[in-house]
């Protein structure tokens, strides 16, 4: 059972919703209670932030391993002999695992404890990623990228919970900068270190980098994570909502797979695609009908939460299209993973600074719902100039660079406003769901920019990708100004 902490991050007293143990946990209790903050931080009134500073190091951990990954498609498929459509699944296998996993961790998290399971995610993760620095076959890699992957629902889905539970509430938009800060620091280094490490010791050491990362968030994670304040009375998890969520993502990818050249023929994707269909009729009607359903629809409806969904889905698959694209390119220039490497850090250095720098610079009566808007016109104006100028060495900086500062302003706006239409009891359920979105964006990102190289092979496939991501940006727009309440 999940346990309250006495005080409130703010230092004032807060009414207890669960039962604190009177003694230290032993034996069993170890491992399935969450234990306290030393009395000297929680304390503090400053200690919601060493909260979300640890909760960054998942954030920087989870990214960095993201755009990290990217990096080493050619060099896997050397050393494994495989094409881009069977390399890509290294990526996919992770993301869509993630994506089923996201929404019911949460759920769980909410029950048995925010940090607990937080910190569970992380032991499952830099384990599962020193598992795959030592593999010896493509499939074992991808397998061991699945148990990433669990690790990895369990840490995204209390992520946004616990920076949205641990600051006082006129501090949540700062944290959540925090935390997008935190990822864009992973992503924008993850480019440089993943290009130079391919180039020099290997593929394998862009899993093992993982591991004191890892090591150091657990310790971190332990002294200075608050424990949950609300719970739920039950975990509730829809086990046959799952099960369709993931098919339906799973058919969706491997029918996107087959059409970029997985080898098999072509009217096996035509199934694929209809049973994705099939799966995600069920799961639309599954949830409708459930009691404690995996998604709850009516949440949906409340508050702008399905148009901040779908416009958080937009941004990151307009995030890590060009973490694709832009290697491919360079590649048939004749350029190496380190000089993409390079190129591509101006994206998620953009990114950084704005999402910590966006409350300095940006007019202080600017609401979230007007940040959102900015942001994604931003990434249009961006994306326009990727699509227009040359995609060289020397140009291509511009663009990424500038959409890297639109999606720092949009991804902590657009994540606010969702979290604040969201009941705390729910946190890690909502959570779930905004990162869920991300999952779902990044996995299309990476299916769409490989399908359309496929398609279109050279400079035409190049332009069309950029046209795509355009039209992903001028739909995460729509989406922000078609929210309801102006104020928000």
């Amino acid at each position: 059972m999940a346990t309250s902490e006495a005080t409130r991050p703010t230092g004032q007293p807060l009414q207890l919703l669960l039962p604190l143990p009177t003694e230290r946990p032993r034996g069993w209790a170890l491992l399935t209670q969450e234990r306290p903050r030393p009395e000297r931080i929680r304390g503090q009134s400053w200690a919601w932030r060493l909260a979300v500073a640890a909760v960054c190091f998942g954030a920087f951990m989870g990214q960095l391993d993201a755009s990290i990954v990217t990096l080493t498609y050619q060099s896997l498929g050397t050393a494994f002999h495989a094409g881009p459509a069977a390399v890509e699944w290294v990526s996919l296998s992770y993301l869509l695992v993630l994506i089923a996993l996201l929404v019911p961790a949460g759920r769980f998290s909410d029950v048995h404890g925010r940090k607990l399971m937080y910190l569970y995610g992380f032991a499952v993760f830099t384990a599962g990623s020193a598992a795959c620095g030592l593999a010896p076959g493509l499939g074992i890699l991808v397998a061991f990228r699945i148990v990433q992957a669990v690790g990895a629902a369990l840490m995204q889905a209390n992520s946004v919970a616990l920076v949205s539970t641990s600051a006082p509430s006129g501090k949540m938009r700062t944290a959540l900068g925090m935390q997008a800060a935190g990822q864009a620091i992973g992503l924008a280094l993850g480019p440089t270190i993943g290009g130079a490490l391919v180039a020099t010791v290997g593929w394998r050491w862009v899993f093992l980098i993982n591991v004191p990362v890892g090591i150091v968030a657990l310790v971190a994670g332990h002294y200075l994570l608050p424990r949950t304040r609300q719970g739920l009375g039950t975990a509730g998890v829809d086990a046959v909502g799952v099960l369709l969520l993931g098919a339906a993502s799973t058919a969706a990818m491997l029918g996107l797979s087959i059409s970029s050249g997985l080898g098999l023929p072509v009217w096996t994707a035509a199934l694929l695609f209809a049973a994705a269909v099939g799966a995600g009729w069920a799961f639309v009607r599954r949830q409708r009908g459930h009691t404690a359903p995996l998604i709850d629809l009516k949440l949906l409806r409340r508050g702008g939460i399905a148009p901040g969904l779908v416009g958080g889905l937009c941004g990151y698959l307009v995030l890590f299209g060009p973490l694709v694209l832009v290697p491919v390119v360079l590649a048939r220039h004749g350029g190496s993973a380190l000089e993409a490497g390079l190129v591509l850090t101006a994206l998620p250095l953009g990114f950084a600074l704005a999402a910590t720098l966006g409350d300095r610079l940006l007019p202080n009566d600017w609401s979230d719902r007007a940040r959102c808007t900015a942001g994604a016109a931003g990434c249009v104006a961006a994306l326009g100039l990727l699509a227009a100028l040359p995609m060289t060495s020397d140009v291509l900086p511009v663009s990424l660079g500038l959409l890297g500062l639109a999606l720092g302003v949009f991804t902590p706006a657009n994540n606010t406003l969702v979290m604040r239409a969201i009941p705390g009891s729910s946190a890690g359920t909502g959570g779930g769901m905004v990162n869920m979105g991300r999952g779902m964006g990044t996995a299309l990102g990476v299916a769409a920019v490989t399908l359309t190289l496929h398609l279109l092979p050279g400079a035409a496939g190049a332009r069309t990708v950029a046209v795509v991501l355009l039209a992903f940006a001028l739909l995460a727009l729509t989406m922000s100004r078609s929210r309801s309440g102006a104020g928000q």
